[in-house]
């Protein structure tokens, strides 16, 4: 009988070696094809934005203001009919109110500016007052505390 757990040397077959995977030169990849770039639709194209003047500004606020208190429409009718959006109208309202109430405030005659000096020596005064007051009233809780 055979010895089939045969331990010894494994002698390699020269013809059982030719299987050997000799390496090559990878592939050629051909280049990965470019994405299209897309192009915008013309009616998704946003607006560019059009700058007013200060002048233009005005006249179609004013045109807005006079449109709602006439009672021909709504606000936002008056502010479509002059062609701008809701957040433009309120962003050009806020900063030209501004400027409008500075230019309507009156300038102090002399009697007004008599009555503010007058009103400064008062306020003086009574500042005085009140710092003699609390002085007196921190001395004597200092001396009930025994802090003193």
């Amino acid at each position: 009988m055979a010895d089939e757990s045969n331990l010894g040397p494994v002698t390699a077959d020269p013809e059982a070696v030719t299987d050997v995977k000799i390496p090559t030169a990878k592939k050629a990849k051909s280049p990965r094809r470019q994405k299209a770039v897309a192009e915008a639709a013309p009616s998704k194209t946003a607006a560019k934005p059009r700058r007013y003047s200060e002048q233009e500004r005005n006249e179609k606020l004013q045109l807005i203001e006079t449109q709602v208190s006439e009672g021909k429409g709504t606000l936002k009718d008056a502010i479509k009919g002059a062609g701008i959006s809701e957040q433009t109208y309120y962003q050009w309202k806020k900063t030209a109110k501004p400027v409008e109430q500075k230019a309507e405030k009156p300038v102090a005659t002399g009697d007004e500016f008599a009555d503010l000096v007058a009103l400064e020596e008062e306020n003086q005064r009574l500042r005085k007052l009140l710092a003699e007051k609390l002085r007196a009233e921190n001395a004597d809780l200092r001396k009930r505390l025994g802090l003193d």
